[in-house]
């Protein structure tokens, strides 16, 4: 089964963080820095991916260099793109990088952004992110 196969899980987790955010007091018509991430083993493969998603209209970091638990070593960077938590859009992007994911055959980890507080309450969660 490939990771486009999954798009409805992460249609519902699009879903579900829109409400999460705007359910804690997040603004409702905010442009956001959403942040999706890829990872993989093989260097290579995700440099392919990168060329890819920079090519779909996200700016990409570059690649970090990550040691697991178990003593291996996995590559990753994220895609960036700003967005208004709209919904439609979302799993469009969600889309697209489930199928460079999948054509790349590296890992899509699901996306993440910082909480945007509604009036006077900005600077107690300026630090806040929330991911998958």
């Amino acid at each position: 089964m490939s990771q486009f196969d999954e798009r409805e899980e992460w249609y519902s987790f699009n879903e579900e963080t829109i409400e999460a955010l705007l359910e804690d007091g997040s603004q409702a018509d905010a442009e956001y820095t959403i942040e999706h991430h890829f990872a993989s083993n093989d260097f290579d493969k995700l440099e392919k991916a990168a060329v890819d998603t920079f090519k779909a209209g996200f700016e990409v970091t570059d690649a970090e260099e990550l040691m697991l638990d178990d003593g291996g070593t996995i590559f990753c960077f994220d895609a960036i793109i700003e967005r208004a938590l709209d919904l439609a859009k979302l799993n469009a992007d969600s889309d697209t990088l489930l199928k460079i994911a999948d054509k790349q055959d590296v890992q899509y980890d699901g996306w993440g952004t910082y909480f945007m507080p509604r009036g006077d309450d900005e600077d107690e969660y300026e630090d806040d992110y929330l991911e998958d």
